[in-house]
């Protein structure tokens, strides 16, 4: 069903996001022509100091430490030049307009879909981790306002196989699952849901609740989310497989997850994460092992996102979040070393591409780590990945948005202003856009 129409106050937002911008960009252009030249040498500052940032986290410990020092030192001499000019305030006001126009962006773009009213269940069952996102189920009682509304709950302890106890609440009457966790427990409880044709609701109990959020699930009311099971309404979204194993989110491969494989990262998650880079993508970097057959042979890369649906990327708005969850296709994206010509030897850029397919396939000379919707697992290859289109019943509270932060986000970002103006103006979101299905590259 498609979102309703903007309010009253959406367009107000709007108005106030063009407003902001424009006031940041007209206080940019008479600042660089006041303080010529030294506003420029500034800028070169800050320009200089982000490939000195790169070198010094994908040399090794040799060049990390005077890297980092040396990048530092740029950011310090650019604040030191705004400050010599006596113009740090007005630096600060154009920073804060760019910053509002963002925010007040965010709440012109949010939508509200009111979804078709579903039949209550009778006999719903919540299963719930009282560790999850720091003890929140604790937190906000919800095994009680789970009874309150007439659905059992099950609290999960340690060693306890989740599979195994939503199966047995099914076989004992269950004809409705919710799950209050991370999103590795969220997969599996949607997995037998998707099996049975039950329908499921997502509680964000867990730390980051990413399914929960391109649900359209309110993150921050955790017990109102249970009224799905009371009166809310039902929507069909995909759920994905890599390999028979069902993820809501994503799977990373490469850089991130094999920081996250290697010993004391939960300890120490930057240190291990600065450890990995250099072996994944310095200069003496082992030959990529991620590989699948492209438009002209076969081709490889340092780091991969396979999601259910695809995510918006590098974008001001809506970055890392995906405009629907019913897509029926994958989201692959790739991050590959490049080079132009001119380079020096040995030098490579880093290259984003984006796509989207029914069916993936990676292979690899050796077994392969990966974070599933955040877990760290090991596969053997090939790894395949598939898709399966509305596959999930899933229920939304009637108070919560029902969908994503970016469902009416322009799709590329110069299109952000002129869709806010248009919103301003004639009180129309944008029409939807969708990922092509050719690459969309980004350097």
């Amino acid at each position: 069903m498609p979102p309703a129409q903007p309010r009253t106050a959406q367009r107000v937002w709007a108005c106030v996001a063009v407003a902001l911008v424009v006031a940041a960009v007209a206080a940019a252009i008479v600042a660089l022509i006041v303080r010529f030249p030294l506003a420029l040498i500034s800028l070169a500052c800050v320009v200089a100091a982000l490939p000195v940032a790169w070198v010094a986290v994908t040399r090794g410990r040799a060049l990390r430490a005077p890297g980092l020092v040396l990048g530092a030192a740029l950011l310090v001499a650019s604040v030191v030049l705004a400050v010599t000019q006596s113009v740090i305030v007005e630096d600060l006001v154009i920073l804060a307009a760019l910053a509002g126009s963002v925010a007040a962006a965010k709440q012109a773009f949010s939508v509200h879909v009111d979804l078709p009213p579903a039949p209550r269940p009778e006999r719903p069952v919540l299963f719930y981790n009282p560790k999850s996102g720091g003890g929140k189920a604790e937190r906000f009682h919800l095994p009680e306002e789970a009874r309150r509304r007439g659905i059992e709950p099950v609290e999960l302890h340690l060693g306890d196989d989740l599979e195994t106890l939503v199966r047995n609440a099914v076989a004992g009457g269950a004809d409705a699952l919710a799950m209050a966790g991370g999103d590795g427990s969220q997969a599996i409880v949607a997995m037998v849901a998707a099996e049975l044709d039950l329908p499921y609701a997502c509680i964000p109990a867990g730390t980051r609740n990413h399914f929960a959020l391109d649900l359209g699930v309110d993150r921050d009311d955790v017990v109102g989310a249970l009224d799905a099971f009371v009166n809310g309404g039902e929507r069909a979204v995909d759920l994905a497989e890599v390999n028979g194993r069902v993820f809501v989110n994503n799977v990373s491969l490469g850089l991130y997850a094999e920081a996250v494989a290697r010993p004391g990262y939960r300890e120490a998650k930057l240190h291990t994460l600065l450890e990995t880079v250099p072996s994944v993508l310095g200069p003496d970097a082992d030959p990529p092992r991620l590989v699948w057959d492209g438009p002209s042979g076969p081709e490889s890369a340092v780091a991969i996102l396979v999601s259910n649906s695809p995510y918006r990327l590098a974008r001001a708005l809506g970055s890392g979040t995906r405009p629907r969850l019913d897509s029926g296709v994958l989201g692959i994206t790739v991050l590959a070393p490049s080079t132009a010509a001119g380079d020096p030897p040995g030098a490579a850029r880093l290259q984003m591409q984006q796509w989207t397919q029914e069916e993936f396939e990676i292979s690899s000379s050796a077994a392969v780590a990966a974070g599933v919707d955040g877990e760290s697992l090991q596969f053997d290859p090939p790894l395949r990945f598939t898709v399966r289109p509305g596959a999930l019943r899933v229920r939304i509270a009637p108070q919560h948005p029902a969908a994503s932060p970016s469902a009416v986000l322009p799709d590329r970002p110069g299109q952000t202003v002129g869709a806010l103006a248009k919103l301003a103006l004639h009180g129309r979101f944008p029409e939807q856009t969708s990922l092509p299905r050719g690459r969309t590259v980004v350097h």
